[in-house]
């Protein structure tokens, strides 16, 4: 039986069928071709929502019957269907750079997903990310499907009162309004779930979104059947206390993968965005478990290697932590989901196994069950490091299994219609659909005027769309008539423009420039060389101190009327918002306490519009920046909250923004006004920064690096007697680890070589089960080295020892190097599976 999409449409004339297609998928969010269609069918509310799913919502038949009868409405949307079939099925960059898939589906979970404002179900970087990773999956053809939750009224909404303080709303999310329709089963009905919970079953209903190629399944508990708290679990993204958030990330992990069953889809590759999907491992587990009749700890082994888990997390105490007897309710009250003993989940989620008052920690459950980890930028990556060292004892922390996959973002989501044609006729209308070599060669094609003419296109728009919402906001507050007639002019096209959004809250340090508020007052204030400022961002309701941040740059501007024309608080920072900044803002601020910025995506966004970043050295500005593309705060290293080193950073930012910024903007003009200093940098930074960090670029370094790899080694384990065997190596590890023993060093020194020699008993483990390594550690002049050790002849007279010896360039010193034994088996994961290592010293 089927059931068409459009189920609450007013009945769409046969001819007008396409219509329904087009705004049921979601690329509508990154290409423009068919704006044209939805602002003529209805301009106020294309215009105020940009939500064609809405728009049809909201037709009426005469509207419907005028549209029907009109042939060149009637031949545009056939074009504009068309193109859209033909794009879903041409090639795409995997299926010709993959003739052979390495991979048959990926299946990327996270709690959040920022695909466009129609589909308001996340809160920042993190839903942005995950959005961006979906649209790009699309464009490049790559096999992956989305996992997440329908939140009744997702992120809270922002406006601020006559005092300047942030009130936060709670619509609800009707989801008859936004582009998801449910998901159905071969009879017709609705799929639902029933998801075990402790004394009762939940219900989950289960949604999709069309992203291009790649489709959205989402969960939600609002199903009348189910009691009224639970009703409520999927209600507020990030919202209610422990034990809601527990029930969410079991709907997100357990929920999501029953979900995968129900549908027949049995990915390869599991994503968790962050570890609020964890428990999704615990159920792929249990699922090999009934279909293979083995083990948890068989069951594990045999599906961890296909679990990447990418965290965001710069400190510890951003990792999910639960009490031992709040998850011990859920474990034992409904066994069913969990598939295993309560002992050994908490086990799983803790840095000592034994301790019974340690908390669950939900980013321990991930690196436990998974194959892979990964940062969100270098520098992230060697934080992460030193965040899991517990879990990895004894094991130096450059070797502490962490890599990185810098992120990027989706550079057609975020580029302005002037952007957009620069970039097109210098690179082709196919740029960010494939290889990217070729990309920064053609656009420094760019001259100065085209740069300038674009920069001030888009300058001018963000400064309508400013004025539009301040004279919105005052209106609001009940501000006087005088003060919305003025904002119509507030801000000046022709002034150097600089915008800051995010998340205020301490570590992201928003208040920076108002701690000399004289010299902010000054440097606004030039009449020679003007500066104006748009900000916006959210405190989470619960952050009293980012919510006085928040109320600081209100009362700044209270304080100036004579700056009201020159800085703007754009409330409810949403992904329209930050549309409007990246493109038009001609500098993005941030200034984050080091390393607490994970990634940072906001400033990656402006490149493609010709944005430049001045930035702390913290996240992917610290390996993007380069005098030639922005500038930078910071000296590289860590100052955690050092009062007296963060007013030095302010001076500098002061500083750097009066003595370079400000004078590079406004100087060094042409006869025809370009700035050609400022033009430079703008060349330099959209040539060689955008492909550099556009998500395409990320999704080919996650194929290559990780999901690649990770389906190989999730093959090597589909046999049963390869599981079996690691498990046995598993269990000799640990049973005869503790009997290992080294015997006498000999090292001898030659012209340019050292020449070591080492005993080593392997009590009754096979001398294939480990692997003797010389090691020396790294310094301000040397990396770290590992150098493998060759078995030799055994020990006389020895039960089960050798002699082990290599030989190493005489570079350095003797006393570097130390031997270890560490455990070793083919296809398996050292120290990700296994953190034994013993050291000589």
């Amino acid at each position: 039986m089927t059931i068409a999409p459009c189920y609450l449409l007013p009945q769409l004339p046969e001819s007008l069928a396409g219509l329904a297609e087009l705004a049921l998928d979601l690329r509508w969010s990154w290409s423009h071709a068919a704006d044209s269609l939805w602002q003529r069918i209805a301009p106020a509310l294309w215009e105020d929502t940009r939500n064609p799913w809405l728009i049809l919502q909201n037709m009426g038949g005469d509207t419907l019957q005028r549209l029907a009868q009109d042939q060149d409405f009637i031949a545009q949307l056939d074009t504009f269907v068309s193109k859209h079939h033909e794009h879903l099925s041409q090639k795409s960059w995997f299926s010709e750079t993959y003739p052979h898939p390495p991979f048959n589906q990926v299946a990327y979970f996270s709690m959040e997903f920022g695909l466009s404002e129609s589909l308001p179900i996340y809160s920042g970087g993190l839903g942005i990310l995950a959005g961006d990773h979906l649209k790009t999956a699309s464009d490049l053809g790559i096999p992956l499907l989305g996992i997440g939750l329908l939140w009744q009224q997702g992120y809270f909404r922002q406006s601020l009162d006559d005092c300047g303080r942030q009130i936060e709303l709670y619509p609800y999310n009707d989801p008859t309004q936004m582009p998801v329709t449910p998901v159905r089963d071969a009879e017709g009905e609705w799929l639902r779930l029933e998801l075990p919970f402790p004394g009762r079953k939940v219900i989950l209903r289960a949604w999709q979104a069309q992203v291009g190629r790649v489709t959205l399944h989402l969960l939600d508990s609002n199903d009348p059947l189910n009691a009224p708290a639970d009703r409520g679990i999927t209600a507020e993204l990030y919202g209610g206390g422990p034990e809601t958030r527990l029930q969410q990330e079991i709907c997100l992990g357990i929920g999501g993968w029953m979900l995968l069953r129900r549908l027949g889809i049995q990915p390869d590759i599991c994503h968790l965005n962050e570890g609020h999907a964890a428990f999704a491992i615990l159920a792929r587990a249990y699922s090999h478990m009934q279909d293979h009749g083995t083990a948890f700890p068989w069951a594990l082994t045999a599906t961890r290697a296909g679990n990447i888990f990418t965290t965001h997390t710069p400190v510890a105490a951003g990792f999910d932590r639960f009490p031992p007897e709040l998850l011990t309710r859920y474990i034992a009250g409904a066994p069913e989901a969990f598939g295993v003993d309560v002992e050994t989940i908490l086990a799983l989620g803790r840095e000592n196994p034994e301790d019974i008052r340690e908390p669950f920690n939900m980013a321990w459950l991930a690196i436990h069950g998974s194959g892979i980890v990964n940062g969100v930028s270098r520098l992230h990556g060697a934080v992460s490091r030193r965040l899991f060292q517990p879990l990895f004892p004894r094991w130096p922390e450059n070797e502490v299994p962490v890599t990185h996959i810098t992120n990027g973002v989706h550079m057609p989501s975020w580029d302005s219609a002037e952007a957009d044609a620069l970039w097109t006729s210098r690179c082709g209308k196919a740029r960010w659909l494939g290889d990217l070599k070729d990309i920064e060669t053609d656009f420094r094609q760019t001259s100065d005027a085209d740069l300038w003419q674009m920069r001030s296109a888009a300058r001018q728009q963000v400064i309508h769309f400013a004025r539009q919402r301040l004279q919105k906001q005052l209106a609001a507050a009940h501000a006087p008539d005088q003060d919305c007639e003025h904002a119509r002019t507030a801000l000046d096209p022709n002034t150097l423009t600089i915008g800051f959004a995010r998340r205020f809250t301490a570590y992201k340090r928003p208040n920076m420039l108002l701690t000399d508020p004289d010299r902010l007052y000054r440097l606004l204030n030039n009449p020679h060389y003007p500066v104006q400022l748009l900000i916006a961002g959210k405190a989470h309701p619960k952050d009293g101190a980012g919510k006085a941040m928040i109320q600081q740059w209100t009362q700044f501007i209270r304080q100036h009327p004579d700056l009201a024309g020159r800085m703007v608080f754009i409330a409810d920072y949403d992904m329209l918002v930050a549309e409007h900044l990246v493109q038009g803002v001609d500098l993005w601020i941030n200034t984050p306490r080091r390393p607490w910025e994970a990634s940072g995506t906001s400033g990656m966004k402006v490149l493609v519009n010709g944005g430049l970043n001045l930035s702390e050295l913290d996240g992917w500005w610290a390996e993007a920046y380069g005098p030639e593309t922005g500038w930078a705060l910071g000296d590289r290293q860590e100052h955690d909250t050092d009062l007296e080193w963060e007013q030095q950073e302010a001076q500098q930012l002061y500083r750097v923004l009066e003595e370079e910024v400000v004078p590079l903007f406004y100087h060094q003009r042409d006869a025809n006004g370009c700035p050609c200093g400022w033009t430079n940098k703008i060349r330099e930074s959209m040539s060689r920064l955008t492909p550099q960090f556009s998500s395409n670029r990320m999704l080919q370094d996650y194929i290559s690096s990780l999901y690649t790899p990770a389906a190989r080694l999730l093959a090597a384990r589909q046999e049963r007697a390869t599981v079996e065997g690691i498990s046995r190596w598993q269990h000799d590890i640990h049973q005869h680890w503790q009997s290992l023993h080294f015997g006498e060093l000999h090292v001898q020194s030659d012209p340019g070589t050292h020449h070591f020699q080492v005993h080593v008993y392997l009590d009754d483990l096979d001398p294939d089960a480990v692997a003797v390594q010389l090691f020396a550690n790294g310094d301000d002049t040397h990396a770290p080295e590992v150098h493998p050790m060759d078995r030799g002849d055994a020990l006389s007279g020895a039960i089960n020892g050798y002699n082990y010896h290599c030989t190493v360039p005489g570079d350095r010193p003797i006393e570097h190097f130390t031997p270890r034994v560490i455990p070793h088996r083919e296809h398996c994961l050292v120290p990700m599976e296994n953190t034994e290592i013993l050291w000589y010293r």
